[in-house]
Parts: C-alpha cells; sequence; structure tokens
C-alpha cells in the first residue's frame, strides 16, 4: 500500500488494514474472512461519512467544490486507503465464497448419485417375483380393477 495513504491513518486504522494484506488473508477461512470484510466496510462508510460531512461544510464555507477540493486532502486519502482494503477483502470472500458452492455442489452430487444408486438397485430388487408367487393376477384381483 502507498505509504502516503499509511500516513494518513490512525494505528487502529493501519492494523486494520494490515490484516487486509494477502498473506494475511490467505490464513482466514470464509466465516473468518467475511467478519472482516464487515468490519473494514463499516470502518469504511465511517471514514467517508466524516470526509461527505466535513467536505459539505467546506463547501460552503469555500463558496465552491473546487476551491474546497484541497482542504479535504487527509480524509480523502483515508477514504482511498478503506476503499483499496474493502476491494482486496471483497476479492478474497469471493474466491471463498466460490470454492464454498463447489464443494457443495459436488457433494450433492454426489450424494445423489448414490442415492440414484442404492434406489435403482431397491427398485430392481422389488421387481423381481418372489418364489411361491403367482405368474398371473387371480381373476378375482383382475375383476376388481376392471370398470363394470
Amino acid at each position: 500500500m502507498n505509504k502516503t495513504l499509511l500516513a494518513a491513518l490512525t494505528v487502529n486504522e493501519r492494523l486494520l488494514i494490515a490484516e487486509t494484506e494477502a498473506p494475511k488473508l490467505a490464513l482466514l477461512d470464509e466465516d473468518e474472512t467475511s467478519a472482516l470484510h464487515t468490519r473494514v466496510l463499516r470502518a469504511r462508510n465511517k471514514v467517508q461519512g466524516v470526509y461527505r460531512r466535513g467536505a459539505s461544510t467546506k463547501v460552503s464555507a469555500k463558496g465552491g467544490r473546487g476551491k474546497a477540493h484541497g482542504e479535504n486532502a487527509h480524509a480523502r486519502l483515508k477514504v482511498e486507503a478503506f476503499e483499496e482494503a474493502l476491494g482486496r477483502v471483497s476479492g478474497r470472500l469471493a474466491t471463498l465464497a466460490r470454492q464454498s458452492a463447489r464443494e457443495l455442489r459436488d457433494e450433492r452430487l454426489a450424494a445423489a448419485a448414490q442415492a440414484k444408486a442404492g434406489g435403482a438397485k431397491a427398485a430392481a430388487s422389488s421387481k423381481a417375483p418372489s418364489k411361491g408367487a403367482p405368474s398371473q393376477p387371480s381373476e378375482l384381483g383382475t375383476a376388481a380393477c376392471v370398470p363394470p
């Protein structure tokens, strides 16, 4: 990450941003990555809100957005740092979600194939006539099934 961006952050913000670096993200599972995503998103929203509120007050004081633009450089750098961090965490979370979905799909397909194979064996054994059973239905059984 750019040193200028890091210089604009507080110690706690730097620690949160450090958690979003690739080596540390690789150690997290999907739930932990989702929790980190939520934390970074909340921090980004907070910093962005502060930036927007500050910018809006400076616009009225300076008389225009162009004149007030330079006044918010520090807050703008913070927002940019959190945007980058959120992008990294979002990408990793999407990758983990795709892997999880692929694993669940494979498990469901394997279970369906196993159930189908087990169901085919059960159906084949139920279709085979048992010993001592008549091969033709009795007259009483067929008459009851035929409408008058």
